[in-house]
């Protein structure tokens, strides 16, 4: 069993930041919801007493970070193709974290009616607060 909480802490404390993110948890189950708009762009878990951050990713960018990163697997109870699953693992670093985190919050935002989005998904940068 591994408890490392050192990606979920980092991928909350970045999701905290991120504006008119909303920090809820799931009826059933024992899930953190991070949510933009209504909408879900990051999810927290344990699968098997493993911590795991489960986010939204580009399909082709969900494919590379599979394929470089041995922490990284398909999405766990979501779609395989627009989720992927962290893990804690040498291979994963702060930055890393934070920019999956900001990426999955940015596809959801440009799903958003433009009227509800809180940020421009097209110009909008974000640096998290060095911890």
């Amino acid at each position: 069993m591994h408890t490392d909480r050192t990606v979920q802490n980092r991928a909350a404390a970045c999701a905290a930041e991120l504006p008119r993110s909303e920090h809820t948890h799931q009826f059933t189950g024992d899930w953190e919801v991070w949510k933009v708009g209504g909408k879900v762009f990051m999810l927290q878990t344990s699968v098997h007493g493993e911590p795991v951050v489960i986010l939204k990713a580009d399909p082709s960018d969900a494919d590379t970070l599979r394929a470089s990163h041995t922490s990284i697997s398909r999405g766990y109870h979501m779609d395989k193709k627009h989720w992927i699953t962290i893990r804690p693992g040498a291979d994963i670093e702060q930055a890393l974290v934070d920019n999956l985190v900001t990426e999955s919050y940015l596809l959801v935002v440009a799903g958003l009616p433009r009227q509800n989005r809180p940020v421009d998904p097209d110009t909008f940068s974000f640096l998290p607060s060095a911890d």
